[in-house]
């Protein structure tokens, strides 16, 4: 593999994702399901790669972008993070953090358990792992599918495109149900801010912002005569992964009995250098708003890539009990949108399970995109709230996310189940002893 290897296989797929925004633009079938420009782009790029027609001549490496970009997006995480006091969290929004901890971890424990009770019992050759790719795909997206896949490494090859075909159904089923849920609870008068779904601004159809409504997505804090600013930041990302791709060697190289992936100690070395950029003062000199884009551009690659990598074999070889698993996943999650959230919600409890729907089936920014459909001004404090929440949630992220491929290869599948539906009902149990549920964050 050449650099211009990379350089076609990130011009295909750039191409891909133009022709992506493009059809969103047009399209009205696209924009009343409100599919992101990845998702189209990475369909295209698996029907017309060489995983189907052949048309586009990806390399071969193809399905490792997907490893180094989940680097890079971990590794921003410290700098697009507020770091708050958990005192702060838990009066601000603790029934936020209480029903999306619940939510997390019993999606992860409930796929294990289904894969392991249910579908073993059927298809006895699946990989113990197998029940993660709920979680995986659903809960996490292509980026925690890509870091599960990178955990198991040679262990469990067909991996990713599993992880990859799970995340996609998500976003999917999150966007689709999403929007038959809202029009239906729109006709019952159950939303706060909105009273006609066909009343939805132009731009969250189109994708296109129109330039009265156009914001600055950063500011320059060096000046472009001695350093770009987007290559500023995007440079110290890189820098945050190249790193942690030398800790990730290191430790490995040190105890050969585990396998650390690379994002967890890129996320790790993100947050050390912040905390020497902060112990210099220095941090005031980088933008948080272009972090996020360059980890939103990172996001959108690993979406398009992820997907255009999916080997089909592999998927139809899974096809039954990956679909019944699904299934599974998504009523799973829509029991606790509609029976278990509004127990937690008082104020706006439609605004915000909506909210908990989308990224508990496909990711934050699927929960984001049907939250701003509801809710198009943010007055129900949603993202305020999880923007807190998250803080203690991601930690726990990190560390599933981490473990999970290293327990269960090392035979601890049972361990792993278990410990999380304990932890999972035992939050569950706890807050309603302390008497959060049905009451808001300021009672």
């Amino acid at each position: 593999m050449t650099l211009w290897d990379v350089l076609i296989d990130v011009g295909f797929i750039s191409m891909l994702l133009l022709v992506g925004t493009l059809l969103r633009a047009k399209v009205k079938f696209i924009q009343k399901l409100f599919l992101p420009a990845s998702l189209i782009a990475g369909f295209l790029g698996l029907i017309l790669g060489p995983n189907a027609l052949g048309v586009i001549p990806f390399s071969e490496h193809i399905s490792t972008y997907a490893s180094i970009l989940i680097a890079i997006i971990f590794g921003a995480l410290p700098f697009t993070s507020k770091i708050v006091s958990f005192k702060k969290i838990i009066k601000s929004a603790r029934n936020m953090w209480a029903f999306s901890q619940v939510l997390t971890i019993l999606e992860w424990a409930a796929g294990m358990l289904f894969a392991l009770l249910i579908l073993n019992f059927f298809w006895s050759g699946l990989p113990d792992g197998f029940g993660l790719m709920l979680a995986a795909g659903l809960l996490g997206g292509h980026g925690t599918a890509a870091a599960i896949a990178t955990g198991f490494g040679p262990e469990w090859e067909g991996a990713l495109s599993v992880g990859m075909t799970s995340a996609t159904v998500g976003i999917v089923a999150s966007i689709v149900g999403g929007i038959l849920i809202i029009k239906r609870e729109t006709r019952r008068g159950r939303t706060s801010f909105i009273n006609d779904f066909n009343d939805l601004p132009n731009e969250l159809r189109t994708g296109l912002v129109e330039e009265n409504k156009r914001h600055p997505f950063g500011f320059n804090t060096v000046s472009s005569a001695s350093i770009d600013p987007l290559m500023y930041h995007s440079g110290l990302l890189l820098m945050v992964a190249m790193i942690g791709y030398y800790l990730s060697q290191f430790i490995n190289d040190l105890i050969p009995q585990i396998s650390v992936p690379v994002f967890s100690t890129s996320f790790i070395v993100g947050y050390i250098v912040l905390f020497i950029l902060r112990a210099f003062n220095a941090d005031y000199f980088f933008d948080k708003n272009i972090f996020e884009r360059t980890s939103g551009t990172a996001t959108d690659l690993l979406v398009a890539f992820g997907i255009a990598s999916i080997k089909l074999s592999v998927v139809v070889d899974y096809a039954l009990p990956l679909a019944i698993l699904l299934i599974f996943g998504i009523a799973f999650v829509y029991f606790m949108y509609a029976f278990v959230a509004p127990k937690f919600f008082h104020q706006y409890p439609f605004e915000k399970s909506i909210f908990c729907w989308g990224w508990g089936t496909g990711t934050v920014a699927m929960g984001m995109a049907l939250l701003r459909i509801v809710d198009p001004e943010l007055k129900s404090k949603t993202l305020d709230e999880y923007g807190l929440a998250y803080i203690p949630i991601g930690f726990m992220d990190i560390l599933i996310i981490a473990l999970a491929p290293m327990l269960i290869i090392s035979g601890q599948h049972w361990l792993f189940t278990f410990g999380t539906l304990s932890i999972g009902l035992a939050i569950l149990v706890g807050t309603y002893a302390l008497g959060w549920w049905g009451k808001t964050q300021q009672e």
